[in-house]
């Protein structure tokens, strides 16, 4: 078990504060876990009700008389069957559970006033050593994660060694939910699930559809542009594949129930790798064909538990922007190479270029060849040093099919997301038999590599709405100008500036309606859409439009030809900025990146 911190020590110490003022108020609730967390902690529960808002309240003002007692933590042990005969005697049945799956004896108990509870620890010395705290939800959580046992309640709360340190967690997190992808994404009309349908599964409404699809463009025309081949593969297959691909064996709780079809049973892929490894075996290889590239925009469907979907970043049905690659082993360190170059300029592309990079290495349990793994991990490491960015070695880290790097992007408030996989395999190429032709005539089994640079397209959508908070780039913008007639007699002018701006490719909408202006431009800036071209008599004679940006600055009149060249040029470089190209996104970085 690694040490705590000092945080993670006063976190875990909180947490204990909280579930004693908790018992105080609801003498009858059971309690489960309350570990340390990232930014916080929190403690699960078994209560009579459901809590409220104003409950919180009340147990932060409990909790804040605990730490007033400055009452003492004190370590002590009890035999193990003592222990359960502790806790029973409290009715306590979650402890007693979490005692009868260890092997220690004696167990370790925690007391502060009247409060006693089983725990390794540590914890600080006191109750009154705990810094400034705030209560901040409950959401449920299924005991030990498992739908089938009781619903809990989760309390989430934090705490921090300063006042200034916790109003700044609070400003950070104020800021998180404005810019929270699933208020944003039903603001501003992009995507929406329906229970009616299904949990998980999204809808993408027109206006997500524009931005997925501008995503989905740039993705495969920089696929082609790096020698991949775009396929398409089914969504379901035969029993026997998932059985040697041996999906059936380690993932089958993961998948969605069999089809019976003509007899036989069906799978909804949850991986596109056998389908891919398919095309591949369709045909002889020589030496001489590879590398083969082989990339898919796959849309696979997993079965996610309830208590863990969320938005666009959990879901049960996603695209994958999958690929994978067949090489020979004198060519894998190159492939490595050309995969991180691509990826860094993808993200780069959208905005990214605050990154830490993982190599993970061989784990206990492994297939394949020691050798085959030091060899592919050298390449992994090499293929790092040679793009010129530092990373770590997460020993033991790798998939018990071969060793990975991960690629963590971080975004505009400093979380960290998981996207970027480059990850060997040893296990499918031996279960299929893959192979190639070698100078020598005889056949040789392929390096096979999978990779996904933006992970899954939902997860990166969710990922990119909290960057930029709905408000794009122009060029990801779905609509990146909105024409505004001033009244009916304008709209024909108006029509004509949208025939204009869409002939150069800008992606533009007419509001029609009969609002007054004023409703009109507050509607797109509420839209966010990069620029509004209001138009009236003067601009209808001057072949001008008044220009404001969704900030609110007003630029003026400007010649279309004059506003169309500048947004072609901002949409041609990716910039940031509403009136300079050459402000450009993400720019990538060889000093800064981690």
């Amino acid at each position: 078990m690694a040490e705590m911190s000092d945080l993670e020590r006063m976190r875990h110490s909180a947490a204990h504060v909280m579930a004693e003022a908790v018992l105080h108020l609801f003498p009858e609730a059971k309690f489960a876990i309350g570990p340390p967390i990232e930014d916080g902690f929190y403690y699960d529960f078994d209560l009579p009700r459901s809590l409220t808002p104003e409950d919180l309240g009340r147990i932060e003002q409990k909790m804040a008389e605990i730490v007033r007692l400055n009452a003492p933590f004190v370590r002590s042990t009890m035999p193990r069957e003592q222990a359960i005969s502790f806790f029973r005697d409290r009715n306590q049945p979650y402890k007693i559970e979490l005692i009868e799956g260890i092997d220690e004896d004696p167990v370790g108990i925690y007391q502060s006033n009247t409060f006693v509870d089983l725990c390794r620890g540590p914890h600080v010395p006191s109750t009154g050593k705990l810094g400034p705290f705030k209560l901040l939800s409950v959401a449920g959580a299924y005991w030990r994660g498992d739908e089938h046992r009781p619903m809990l309640q989760r309390i989430y709360g934090t705490a921090w060694p300063t006042r200034e340190e916790l109003d700044a967690y609070l400003e950070r997190l104020a800021e998180a939910q404005r810019r929270d992808h699933r208020r944003l994404g039903r603001e501003l009309g992009l995507f929406s699930v329906h229970d009616e349908v299904g949990a998980g599964l999204i809808f993408w409404h027109p206006r997500g559809g524009r931005l997925r699809t501008v995503i989905e463009d740039y993705w495969r025309k920089r696929h082609y542009q790096a020698g991949y081949e775009l396929v398409y593969t089914p969504h379901v297959g035969k029993a026997n594949l998932w059985e040697t691909s041996g999906h059936l064996g380690f993932y089958r709780e993961n998948m969605f129930a069999p089809m019976d079809l003509d007899g036989q049973e069906y799978f909804i892929r949850p991986m596109n790798c056998p389908f891919h490894i398919k095309i591949y075996q369709s045909a002889v290889h020589s030496y001489r064909e590879l590398p083969i590239r082989l990339g898919e925009l796959g849309t696979v469907y997993r079965y996610e538990r309830p208590g863990v979907l969320h938005g666009l970043l959990r879901v049960r049905g996603f695209t994958q922007d999958d690929a994978h690659i067949f090489c020979r082993p004198d060519q894998v360190e190159d492939e490595i190479f050309r995969v991180l170059e691509l990826n860094r300029s993808i993200l780069s592309a959208f905005g990214f270029s605050d990154y830490r990079v993982y190599v993970a290495t061989r784990p206990d349990k492994y297939v394949g060849e020691p050798a085959d793994w030091d060899r592919a991990t050298l390449a992994l490491q090499r293929a790092v040093d040679r793009l010129g960015i530092s990373y770590e070695v997460d020993e033991g880290g790798g998939a018990f099919y071969g060793p990975k790097i991960d690629w963590k992007i971080r975004d505009a408030l400093g979380r960290s997301w998981q996207c970027s996989t480059v990850q060997f395999d040893f296990n499918l190429p031996e279960r299929f038999d893959l192979s190639y032709v070698g100078d020598d005539g005889r056949p040789h089994r392929p390096y096979m590599v999978h990779r996904a640079l933006l992970g899954s397209l939902e997860r990166f959508l969710g990922v990119l709405i909290e960057q930029y908070a709905g408000a794009f780039p122009v060029w990801l913008a779905p609509y990146q100008a909105v024409v505004i007639p001033i009244a009916d007699r304008h709209l024909l002018y108006a029509e004509e500036v949208a025939h204009r701006l869409a002939a150069a490719e800008i992606r533009v909408d007419v509001d029609a309606r009969r609002e007054k202006l004023n409703a009109k431009i507050r509607d797109a800036q509420l839209q966010k859409v990069p620029y509004m071209l209001v138009v009236g008599d003067a601009e209808a004679q001057n072949g001008t439009a008044a220009v404001r940006l969704r900030s609110g600055e007003n630029l003026g009149q400007r010649p279309l030809d004059e506003f169309i060249a500048l947004v072609s040029s901002i949409i041609r470089t990716r910039s940031l900025s509403l009136t300079d190209p050459g402000v450009v996104v993400g720019e990538p970085q060889a000093a800064g990146a981690r």
